[in-house]
This record gives structure tokens, sequence and C-alpha cells, in this order.
């Protein structure tokens, strides 16, 4: 998600996803993309199982749109390499996000997980604008069904990779949950950016 890859973490049991995050950043000249304002980020047990709207029958999801930020984005399903890292989606598609298609579906109990890159060598990508989303806005998720599955942000953070909190962003939830990544937290041409930034979100409704 941004400049030269960074090495993504592994996927171990229980699906603890650990992406580290292979997303393109180039580190773009027109500045650092947005990262979270202190108000917004959190940390701890409390943001997982946030009850929220009932859950919605499994369905492969198509388009993320998130107002507050412009982004209405196709999604692709996102796998594993051979070394069982999640691969991002392909760098040319600046405007595309990815869903990892062996986890939760958005709308079904546990933590749906949705990746982008923040730039490419051209300019800015589809999550270029992530950290600055604030608690209480809403992600939009399109589905194949013709539901929409509406998420409400409960907080917005940067880990640096080597302090990344598999567990609490990846671990399972009894409820409907989003997890939104992009890279973030600096950027140094002979590392790329230092960390990821992730946004949490619960299910509050279906639209439709």
């Amino acid at each position: 998600m941004g400049a030269e890859p960074t090495r993504p973490r592994r996927v171990g049991a229980p699906l603890l996803l650990v992406l580290g995050l292979v997303l393109l950043g180039r580190g773009m000249a027109a500045g650092q993309p947005p990262q979270p304002s202190a108000a917004d980020a959190a940390a701890g047990s409390g943001l997982a199982d946030i009850p929220g709207a009932p859950p919605l029958p499994a369905s492969v999801p198509v388009r993320i749109r998130i107002p507050a930020i412009g982004v209405d984005a196709p999604l692709i399903g996102l796998g594993l390499d051979p070394e069982g890292h999640l691969a991002p989606p392909p760098p040319e598609r600046a405007g595309t996000a990815g869903w990892y298609a062996r986890g939760p579906a958005p709308g079904t109990p546990g933590p749906a997980v949705i990746a982008g890159h923040v730039d490419n060598a051209q300019g800015p990508a589809v999550f270029y604008g992530l950290g600055a989303l604030h608690t209480g806005d809403v992600l939009d998720i399109e589905r194949r069904d013709h539901r929409t599955a509406e998420f409400t942000v409960d907080a917005v953070n940067v880990y640096p990779d080597a302090h990344f909190p598999d567990r609490l962003v990846y671990g399972p939830t009894s409820y409907p949950e989003l997890r939104v990544i992009t890279c973030g937290g600096g950027y140094t041409k002979a590392t790329g950016y230092l960390g990821n930034v992730v946004v949490f979100a619960h299910l509050t409704g279906p639209l439709g």
C-alpha cells in the first residue's frame, strides 16, 4: 500500500490474518497521507465485540463506499500467496480495494477484512484518505445479494509494523465487524511506509 513493499505477516490459526501489508506506498511528492487523530484512535479489547445490527446472510461484497473521504470503489476477492501472506490488489489497479475472501463476509459475524493501496507511482490510490476518517463516519459495503451492509466507525488507528496487534485486528468476534486497512505511519525511501492505518467499524444496519 505504500513504497517498496514491507514483509507481510502470515495467516495463522484461528485465521489471524497478519497482513503487515505488502500494499504499495510510494511516499508521493504531494505529501504524506492523512493520519488518524488522537481523538479517533483507540486500543484494547473495547474495539472487539461491539453489538450492532443483526447479522446478515453471507454474500460476496462487490463495492465499498466511504462518503466522508469520497471513496466509491469496486472490491475484488483477495487470497494468499504461496508463503501464506495476503495477496494485495494488483498495484496497477489503484482505484480497486480487496476483501479477504477466506474470512468473514461483511455483515456476517466476525471481522471482515478489506485492504487497498494508499498510493502508487502515479499518485494517490483508493485508500489515500483513510486516515482522515473519524469515529461515527459510515462505510457502506454493497453485496452481490443487492443488499448494502452499513458499518459505523468505532476507531481509526495507526500501528507500526513491529507492533501490529494481530489479535485485536484479526481475532474472532461475536458480532459483524469490519477492518479496513492501508499503509501509513510515516515513510522513508529506505523502508517504505512504517506501519498500517486500521479502521475499526461495526455493523449498524442493512440498507435494502
